[in-house]
């Protein structure tokens, strides 16, 4: 059986609660002890950073993605155990989601959404059927599921879409929804 590989989109800033930390630690070290892989941004700043380093101090491997604009200002980390520059944030998002089983979106800012929308589209699109776990730590995405949920009832999308995201309120809940998911 090959390793699995969790895809984390989450902020590159910590954000004004400390649960949003806790639980990208508790993330990063549940998916190392689970023995899978992490695919994320490359980032050692911000949420991005704690999941890495949570991650690495359980022993789990890493595999992080970066374009070279973001090198600098989102202080690549190199000591990853796969480091992949790209060129671009649209080919840095194709690799991270290609190299991955299941998806993960902790809180974050704009380029979450970004990541995560492009993902639940191509679901919707068929180009693939990987899990999509949102954890909504402290309610951080409960407009975010309002939103969604008028999206489809205003008929702009198929109610299948609310069946490609999972809502979980923490790490260990994300990680039951994972198992279920990827065993």
């Amino acid at each position: 059986m090959s390793q699995k590989s969790v895809c984390v989109y989450c902020g590159s800033r910590n954000g004004a609660e400390k649960a949003y930390s806790e639980t990208a630690r508790q993330f990063g070290s549940l998916l190392a002890q689970e023995g899978w892989r992490l695919v994320y941004g490359a980032g050692d700043v911000g949420l991005m950073g704690e999941v890495a380093r949570a991650a690495q101090n359980a022993g789990g491997e890493t595999f992080g993605v970066i374009p070279v604009h973001l090198v600098k200002r989102e202080v690549g980390k190199t000591d990853l155990t796969h480091f992949v520059i790209t060129e671009t944030m649209h080919e840095r998002k194709k690799v991270m989601i290609m190299n991955a089983d299941a998806v993960v979106v902790l809180p974050g800012g704009p380029g979450s959404l970004d990541e995560l929308f492009e993902a639940l589209t191509w679901r919707q699109l068929g180009l693939h059927d990987k899990a999509i776990v949102v954890v909504n730590v402290n309610g951080y995405w409960d407009a975010l599921h309002t939103l969604l949920d008028q999206v489809i009832g205003q008929g702009f999308a198929d109610t299948s879409l609310a069946d490609f995201i999972t809502w979980v309120e923490d790490a260990d809940t994300a990680m039951i929804a994972l198992r279920d998911k990827l065993t």
